[in-house]
């Protein structure tokens, strides 16, 4: 009988991971808070947590990642080693894949060379989009995550994107970086509305999207993992008081709905540059009559939110692989990366 697996998708905010059955059904979701920027520590404390909770002694793994972006390293390739020889530290290497873009899997045994590190760096997205391509016809698949968001065209099982590095995929529009709780709000906009009158905004780490989302009741709670600006609490009061920093206007209580609708329309700025970024996309396409947009990632009430508004077909991840549990509090379209390269990896390792 084939062993069970877990996908780990390593980040530079946040570990996801997902125990899959060797039928590909998901048996249970993770989420961890992991500042890799701090140091390996956080990486192993989550993987530990991680183990702990899934209780699973003999499965395959299989791993992809963003982490080796962060400052901690010097470069792309130190990253890759230094967070492939971690996760050793915890799984066996005869068990473990590493995810390595169209090449597919190479094994943790593999002496890794220069472009083997290039090749597995920053490739989850193109995981979780080859994933939606083998279960939808045609369509669109974005992922908007706590930090960055994920546009990618797909059609006839295969992706089809503009770059493969991220430099590549900020030039083409398939990465754009912004999310819903680790982008400061500065970085957002220069400008905003506020109390009827278009303003410019302080350039000062004042405020998160988190702050944003707090107020407009979209951020859930078990999502909201990341510090605040301030060091301060997670509140809708508190992240109101953040968000009228960035405006020079004193905050005070009774202003409760100056405050909402400065969220609302910061919201609105965020939706519609991602709007942008998939229109860009859909441009590509010569018909549009069946296309579909697949919606991923702990913001992807945003996607639905598009995809209403231009008039496309939304798919929640979840109902891709079958896993439409409303009642827990991390599900697969939270942790897709995770979910797809176990998911892929059941197919050829």
């Amino acid at each position: 009988m084939q062993q069970q697996i877990i996908g780990w998708d390593i980040g530079g905010a946040h570990l996801k991971a997902a125990l899959l059955d060797s039928e590909g059904k998901v048996l249970d979701i993770a989420l961890y808070s992991c500042p890799l920027w701090k140091g390996m520590d956080y990486l192993r404390q989550a993987v530990q947590a991680v183990l702990q909770q899934f209780q699973c002694r003999e499965c395959r793994h299989a791993l992809t990642m963003t982490g080796e972006l962060v400052d901690l390293f010097a470069g792309r390739e130190q990253g890759v080693r230094e967070i492939v020889a971690a996760m050793q530290d915890f799984l066996s290497p005869d068990s473990c894949w590493i995810y390595a873009r169209q090449r597919g899997f190479l094994s943790a045994t593999t002496s890794l060379s220069k472009q083997d590190c290039l090749d597995i760096a920053s490739m989850n997205w193109l995981a979780s989009a080859l994933l939606a391509a083998q279960r939808v016809d045609a369509g669109l698949f974005v992922d908007i995550g706590s930090t960055t968001t994920d546009i990618l065209l797909f059609a006839d099982d295969k992706v089809a994107p503009l770059g493969s590095t991220d430099y590549q995929r900020l030039v083409s529009s398939e990465l754009v970086y912004t999310g819903i709780v680790r982008t400061p709000v500065m970085a957002l906009a220069r400008q905003a509305v506020f109390k009827g009158r278009s303003m410019g905004l302080m350039a000062e780490y004042f405020a998160t999207m988190a702050d944003v989302y707090r107020l407009t009741g979209d951020l859930k709670e078990v999502h909201d993992q990341s510090e605040t600006a301030d060091g301060g609490e997670k509140t809708p009061l508190a992240s109101a008081r953040r968000l009228s920093r960035m405006t020079g206007y004193d905050f005070v209580e009774e202003d409760w709905s100056l405050w909402l609708d400065f969220a609302k329309h910061l919201k609105d700025i965020q939706k519609r540059q991602i709007g942008e970024g998939c229109l860009k996309q859909l441009s590509r396409l010569s018909r549009l009559d069946n296309v579909q947009l697949v919606g991923a990632g702990i913001g992807r009430f945003l996607v639905k939110e598009i995809a209403n508004e231009f008039g496309y077909v939304y798919r929640d991840f979840n109902e891709l692989i079958g896993d439409v549990e409303s009642d827990v509090e991390i599900d697969s379209g939270d942790c897709a990366p995770a979910v797809a390269v176990a998911s892929l990896a059941l197919r050829v390792c």
